[in-house]
């Protein structure tokens, strides 16, 4: 199976507030720089070590070692070799977030869900997400990071939802409807990756990540138009040949 770099998506650089796109996003300082090339190194290191040994079979002094810092730094920003690799979990929804909160805020929550992932164009961004979830799938240890990884996403769209309720309509939310949002954005989500793994067996080819990325958006639409019926699906991408560029 071909492994293109997987690596944490880019986050890093300050992103514009709600409603402020048009004064442009605050240049990051130099500290800020470090500190996420750091974050960087250490996450690529984890990862390689993940695709070289196995989950399980590597420790924090493992990464501190090839990411070249000390073992007092690594803790300064992860706080085992699991959080590493969540964070790649994190990291992608961290993105699709970003492009959510610039969504204006009366749009339909949903459709603001959807559009966020038509605004991750290129299918590499999806990447790191596909190849943990495939080593996941033949891992115990690590389908279970993966699972507390979800998790930890479901509890920031429920923030993410709150805020932009509150925007649109100035009310507070009932907890249970948030709840319930998350819950099945990330359901979806899931439902989204099992497909792509069963059509495209965890292909890493650009065809493949299309196709996941395409589902994802699918996944949106479905939840968004209430599961009317499945004949008003919409038309997943066809699978392609997991050797067809």
């Amino acid at each position: 199976m071909p492994t293109p770099a997987l690596s944490e998506p880019d986050v890093a650089a300050g992103s514009a507030a709600p409603g402020s796109a048009a004064a442009g996003p605050a240049a990051p300082s130099r500290r800020e720089l470090n500190k996420a090339a750091t974050r960087h190194a250490i996450t690529e290191a984890a990862l390689g070590l993940l695709r070289s040994n196995g989950p399980g079979n590597f420790t924090v002094e493992d990464i501190a070692d090839a990411a070249g810092i000390s073992r007092r730094t690594f803790f300064n920003y992860f706080s085992s070799t699991e959080a590493v690799i969540a964070s790649v979990t994190h990291g992608f929804l961290d993105t699709a977030l970003q492009q959510f909160r610039l969504r204006p805020a009366d749009e339909p929550i949903l459709e603001s869900a959807r559009a966020a992932l038509v605004e991750l164009a290129d299918p590499m961004t999806v990447a790191p997400l596909a190849e943990l979830y495939s080593l996941g799938q033949s891992n115990p240890q690590l389908n279970r990071s993966e699972l507390e990884a979800w998790d930890h996403c479901t509890a920031e769209i429920i923030d993410a939802a709150r805020v932009r309720f509150a925007q649109g309509a100035g009310v507070e939310v009932d907890e249970l409807y948030l709840r319930a949002l998350a819950g099945s954005v990330i359901s979806c989500g899931k439902a989204a990756m099992d497909l792509w793994f069963a059509r495209c067996e965890g292909s890493l080819s650009p065809a493949s990540l299309s196709t996941l990325r395409q589902l994802l958006i699918d996944s949106m639409s479905l939840l968004g138009s209430g599961f009317s019926s499945p004949a008003a699906a919409p038309a997943a991408t066809a699978a392609p040949s997991p050797d067809r560029f």
